[in-house]
């Protein structure tokens, strides 16, 4: 069976004339190929006498690959290029590289995503024909849907949001008999109303799996007419939506829940400070009007979940988040670590509310469900985290099987430690990853016995599935779910999980790329960091100011180093000085490799004292050289 993506060897055949899509060829599959690997990337560097040398944006393949005169094809000095390796004078010959297909100049800061979209093989352009089928759609109408157009919605969203696919309500319930209780709407854009299985549009959001969001641009799951006109919710503006309809009592218990397909007209759109500043008593002229009718009511049906929310214990990791803010010109002005206001925690909490009640809906209808899981920590990382907690004189509960909760109270404890961020580091890796799923593991760091994505269907195909399954499973009219979807809803979720992590991948290292380009200028200079990782090979640091990433390769340290895995340090063989995990040290930077995001530091801070003390690791020695560093001569 062949899968959304699958590369193929197929045998072509001319149809005589289009069929009714309007295809002129057939295709018939003789044999699936291996899945693409990473395409072999570089920055052509041109010498004056032709050729020239290739320098990777790959960071764990740092060397420089030479271009023969007349092997650079189009590609001049500074270009992005495609290349393939060959060897040169026999078996043991230098290998040579080939310039391939030249992608353009990432040298200017607002293009740099452009490395990461060629590297990951991200479709960021959209064919034609998909674009004519997206010029063809209609805007909704009330006809079949219940009316939500009086009811003051807001969107509380980032103040650069570029779609706004949700918005909020809340009201006190009038019932007598849900004293201090709460109705909650919760509404999202209809983009099942646009997007119907097994067009081209479906097709090419299937097979994009969700939006890819840069500091300066975004690949999108969905065409700019749908994402930002058709289903964002514009402040005053008429749009479909599926909304979710929640009744809690005081103590944030559900009583009833309830999906609608409506229409409904966004009361106003509000960032996350702005809406802040309103509750915590300094309202702007728009947020005035809407202080008491809509944004005081929002927060106390907040306070009614929270004390659920508390009462189930989901994980509660401390873990900032760095945000890269642009100058006009698209260069880095300055990396920032964003407060996380209530305001953010509300939509957090309103949203994960959405999603469960559609999971339980969905799975009491025996309908099919894209869950989103979690799995339990696997035994082996607990009992490394445990021997690492021993080393701390912490503990985590070993009685019976671990809740998010049990995680929560050593976090608790943790906070008055000088350690605490490393603790929270160290917790975090002990996790499984979230996946797609048809089948329901539950969401252990929520601490949900079942959840699934409903929210974003702008930005995830994984949202869109469950849209389409409810107005199947709730006749609420077209662009349901078809059986065809159903029965390979298994197939989906790898599918999408998979396009998750390339995201994710793909966005690190342009975050990456970035930061070293900003930080490239300032060789020499000495920062405050935080060592975020130790291995054999040396210790990978976090810049305070920034949360930049860089490595100390082990051969440039004061000593020969032995790497304890159960202690997560690095301990000198004659001094016993101790490079740990969470350790505050002092660096200077220097090398930056801005095309392939890579920072190198030299350490200045000495050890701590004592690490003869620290047992169970691998007692693994470090090398000299174990890491080299190419030195750039330009």
């Amino acid at each position: 069976a062949l899968g959304q993506g699958d590369r193929v060897l197929a045998r072509l055949a001319r149809l005589g004339e289009p069929d009714n899509a309007g295809y002129r060829y057939e295709a018939e599959p003789i044999k699936r190929l291996p899945k693409e690997k990473r395409r072999q990337l570089g920055i052509f560097r041109s010498r004056p006498k032709g050729g020239g040398v290739i320098d990777p944006v790959d960071r764990k393949e740092l060397k420089e690959w030479p271009i023969a005169p007349g092997e650079e094809g189009k590609a001049r000095d500074g270009d992005l290029v495609r290349f393939d390796l060959a060897r040169s004078g026999g078996r043991y010959g230098v290998p040579q590289a080939r310039v391939v297909e030249t992608l353009g100049n990432p040298q200017d800061q607002r293009k740099i995503s452009l490395i990461a979209v060629h590297a990951h093989g991200l479709p960021d352009e959209f064919p034609p024909p998909v674009l004519r089928e997206v010029e063809s759609l209609r805007a909704a109408t009330p006809a079949g849907r219940t009316d939500l157009r009086a009811l003051p919605l807001v969107t509380i969203d980032p103040a650069d949001a570029r779609d706004h696919d949700d918005a909020v309500h809340a009201a006190p319930d009038t019932d007598p008999r849900n004293k201090g209780g709460w109705i909650i709407h919760v509404a999202i854009a209809d983009v099942a109303h646009y997007v119907h299985p097994g067009t081209r549009l479906d097709r090419e959001a299937r097979l994009r799996g969700n939006s890819v969001y840069f500091p300066d641009r975004v690949v999108p799951m969905l065409p700019e007419r749908i994402s930002n006109d058709l289903c964002s919710l514009r402040e005053g503006e008429e749009r479909p939506c599926l909304a979710v309809r929640l009744v809690i009592d005081k103590h944030g218990n559900k009583r009833s829940q309830a999906v609608l397909r409506g229409l409904m007209r966004s009361a106003a759109k509000l960032a996350y400070q702005e809406a802040q500043a309103a509750i915590d008593g300094r309202p702007s002229a728009k947020c005035k009007p809407l202080l008491q009718p809509v944004l005081q009511p929002l927060w106390g049906a907040y306070a009614a979940l929270c004390v659920a929310r508390d009462r189930r214990e989901p994980l509660d990791l401390d873990l900032p988040e760095r945000k890269i803010l642009l100058d006009r010109a698209g260069r880095v002005e300055r990396v920032v670590m964003p407060q996380r206001l209530a305001a953010h925690r509300l939509i957090e909490e309103f949203m994960i509310q959405a999603n469960v009640a559609v999971a339980e809906i969905l799975e009491a209808k025996r309908a099919p469900v894209v869950y989103r899981v979690h799995d339990t920590p696997s035994k082996e990382k607990i009992v490394a985290l445990r021997e690492f907690l021993d080393s701390l004189d912490l503990n985590l509960r070993s009685a019976g099987s671990l809740r998010a909760g049990d995680f929560n109270t050593l976090l608790q404890r943790a906070k008055s430690l000088p350690v605490a961020e490393l603790i929270n580091e160290v917790v975090l890796r002990s996790q499984s990853q979230a996946v797609y799923a048809a089948q329901n593991i539950g969401h252990f760091g929520l601490h949900l016995s079942r959840y699934a994505h409903f929210t974003s269907p702008i930005r995830r195909y994984a949202d869109l599935m469950v849209h389409r399954s409810l107005i199947r499973t709730l006749g609420l009219g077209a662009g349901g779910l078809t059986d065809a979807e159903a029965a390979e809803l298994k197939d989906i979720a790898l599918e999408i999980s998979d396009a998750e992590r390339r995201a994710m991948s793909a966005e690190r290292e342009t975050t990456d790329r970035l930061i070293a380009g900003y930080l490239a200028e300032r060789i020499g200079a000495e920062f405050g960091a935080r060592i975020s990782g130790t291995t054999r090979a040396g210790l990978f640091v976090r810049l305070d100011d920034t949360g930049a990433d860089g490595f100390v390769p082990a051969a440039t340290l004061n000593d020969y180093y032995r790497h304890d895995e159960t202690a997560h340090a690095l301990v000198g063989d004659r001094t016993g000085d101790v490079y740990r995990l969470g350790d505050t040290v002092r660096v200077r930077l220097v090398e930056a490799v801005p095309s392939a995001g890579a920072l190198r530091f030299e350490m200045l801070s000495p050890g701590r004292p004592g690490g003869r003390r620290l047992g169970g690791g691998s007692g693994k020695r470090t090398r000299r050289g174990l890491i080299s560093w190419r030195r750039r001569s330009r």
